[in-house]
């Protein structure tokens, strides 16, 4: 065996001093490439047990200001502080609005519409689905960036599926005429919604559990497929930061303060407990993460590759 060479910074200069000068001539130039600007993927699809769980990307926009948004009872000083160890600006918060389908094997089922009817649609045709073959469409609760994409002009956007959502959201709205989302998107189809209760059956693996607060019935979903969960939360905790993390800080979307901030320790408390994933439908695209408790408040933790495995 011949021994290795003993290439130094020297030898490697003078050996291309030494090339032809042909060799070291400058490619021809070409045009520079556009800039293409800031994008994301649309979807992100992910195995839970036999299940196939997939988030949807159907808007994202910068919201200045944000604490008059959220953390509206902390001090400039705390919120300063939460912002800057999580290393994001106080200026300025990236909204993200992520509905989910839960394809179970024998049911397609999406969990709320989006802002818009093709908003959804574009981003459920990204992933593969078509409208039509949605089978139970689920609203958590009736704010329009939930409901948005569930008519339009064209009427109805799933026609062919069962609609669901929780009895004290429904009944709740149904008393004022306050929420111009419900009464643009919801009221006229009300009679196409079956109504449930904490505890009910979706479908066989999908499971509502009670989480009000934010709205007067907000509900959140347990899915549960050959031994593995997964939460998913909706709008318990609007930012990964200044909701999650501190879930004692006020939100203004929040209408009951108090009880979305029990609402919020209760479940944050059951997924560090139990280890279990959730999507949130505000967290950072895809959306998908995990909650660790950080003294007497929480920690957020993106999920990496945990779902590409069998």
């Amino acid at each position: 065996m011949s021994k290795p060479s003993n290439l130094t910074r020297r030898h490697m200069l003078a050996g291309a001093a030494a090339l032809p000068l042909a060799a070291t001539t400058a490619a021809p130039a070409f045009a520079a490439a556009e800039m293409k600007g800031v994008a994301q993927t649309r979807f992100n699809r992910m195995k839970l047990g036999s299940f196939e769980v997939t988030t949807l990307l159907v808007g994202t926009r910068t919201v200045e200001g944000p604490q008059n948004i959220f953390g509206m009872n902390a001090s400039a000083e705390d919120f300063a502080a939460a912002s800057a160890a999580a290393r994001i600006p106080t200026t300025a918060a990236q909204f993200f609005f992520t509905p989910t389908v839960v394809n179970t094997g024998s049911k397609l089922i999406l969990f709320d519409t989006g802002l818009n009817p093709g908003g959804i649609t574009a981003a459920l045709e990204a992933a593969g689905y078509s409208a039509d073959q949605v089978d139970t469409v689920v609203i958590t609760h009736m704010h329009g960036d939930h409901v948005g994409g569930m008519s339009g002009e064209a009427g109805v956007t799933f026609a062919n599926a069962r609609h669901v959502t929780g009895a004290t959201e429904m009944n709740s709205w149904l008393k004022t005429d306050k929420n111009k989302a419900f009464e643009g998107k919801i009221r006229p189809n009300a009679d196409r919604f079956d109504l449930i209760d904490d505890g009910a059956a979706v479908a066989s693996g999908v499971t509502g559990m009670n989480a009000f607060g934010h709205t007067p019935g907000h509900m959140a979903y347990m899915l549960e497929s050959d031994g593995q969960q997964m939460v998913l939360a909706a709008d318990f905790a609007n930012h990964y930061v200044w909701s999650l993390a501190h879930p004692d800080w006020e939100v203004k979307f929040d209408m009951d303060k108090t009880g979305a901030a029990t609402t919020r320790r209760k479940m944050l408390d059951m997924m560090a407990a139990d280890n279990l994933p959730f999507v949130g439908y505000h967290m950072p695209f895809p959306a998908v993460g995990y909650v660790a408790t950080h003294g007497e408040n929480y920690h957020y933790i993106p999920a990496s590759y945990q779902f590409m495995m069998d």
